[in-house]
């Protein structure tokens, strides 16, 4: 591998355009080398957007390009761990979007995918390294706030274009894989297990069929977590941890911003404060650590393993709601 490792963007998604692509521009630990979209056009206007001086009109293309070291993968869910398994293949390593798969199962297929192939593969939560969750997690663990006992989140947007892919039920659409994935990976993040059982209810959008409203509560024994995401609902996000003697606010939890200060609020007996975070961007840090990862110098912040938990939780979430009962991992 060359000094500053190669990356290849696998589509042109927007998501990866407004969000992902100017933040690793920044990290000097890598290149962006190529982008790839089904149609050349629009992949050699998109990289020359942003200076990438590859640009190739098919995903096979990419994935053949020799001097690529990783793959970022922010296709459509349903198309995450088909690629992710062909970039594998290829020997290339993957940093791919979450929610990484569409179910528990298809993990297992990308698992051994990894192992086959001897390469690093990763789901992209990226508040898995922002310091703010980071510290949330510290303040936690040393008893800043007692014990923790309960959990309370909250994600929402609207968004009612049936051309999006987020309301299209077959190709993983709906509020939990979208968004509800976040409250589920951050509760997992600062417990540091899966939950022991789920239960949920859903309430579906008649024309789309996608989880627009859903609550879920998991059970991690001790520590309980509810949370409420929504497709179709004021936009809004946080996060509460409520321990013995204190509790915990995370003021933008999820969609952290690149150019603003972010805030923790704590309140722990000797009245509340604020803990202040300064300017950074959490898909940077995110590419500086996965790439570190690739070098062998760090661990992946976010494993198969774990995504394999979450999408486990997902799983049990819809199978909860469709039974209307609890339902264990």
């Amino acid at each position: 591998m060359s000094t500053r490792l190669r990356w290849g963007i696998l589509s042109s998604s927007k998501f990866a355009r407004t969000k992902v692509i100017p933040a690793l521009l920044r990290v000097e630990s890598l290149e962006v080398a190529a982008l790839a979209s089904r149609d050349l056009t629009t992949a050699k206007e998109h990289a020359a957007a942003f200076g990438i001086p590859t640009a190739y009109g098919s995903y096979e293309e990419l994935l053949a390009d020799p001097t690529i070291d990783i793959i970022y993968n922010p296709l459509p869910n349903h198309l995450h761990v088909p690629w992710s398994i062909r970039a594998a293949q290829a020997g290339k390593h993957v940093l791919c979007e979450k929610p990484l798969a569409m179910n528990a199962a298809e993990v297992d297929a990308l698992i051994a995918a990894r192992d086959a192939n001897n390469v690093v593969i990763g789901e992209a939560f990226m508040v898995a390294t922002h310091p703010q969750w980071l510290w949330t997690k510290a303040a936690i663990d040393e008893g800043k706030i007692g014990q923790l006992r309960a959990i309370q989140g909250f994600f929402s947007y609207t968004n009612t274009d049936p051309n999006n892919i987020r309301n299209q039920a077959e190709i993983g659409g709906g509020a939990m894989m979208d968004i509800g994935c976040y409250p589920i990976f951050t509760s997992r993040f600062i417990m540091g297990r899966n939950p022991l059982r789920v239960c949920a209810q859903i309430e579906r959008d008649p024309n789309f069929q996608t989880d627009r409203l859903s609550s879920v509560i998991l059970d991690y024994g001790d520590v309980h977590c509810q949370f409420t995401c929504s497709t179709q609902t004021n936009p809004y996000q946080r996060m509460h941890f409520h321990g013995t003697k204190g509790r915990i606010e995370i003021e933008i939890p999820f969609n952290a911003p690149p150019d603003t200060p972010t805030q923790v609020f704590i309140d722990n007996g000797v009245g509340p404060q604020t803990q202040t975070f300064e300017i950074c961007d959490q898909y940077r840090i995110e590419g500086e650590a996965f790439t570190a990862a690739v070098r062998g110098e760090r661990p992946v912040p976010v494993s198969l393993e774990s995504a394999k938990g979450n999408m486990q939780t997902i799983d049990a979430a819809f199978h909860s709601a469709r039974e209307n009962r609890w339902v264990a991992l």
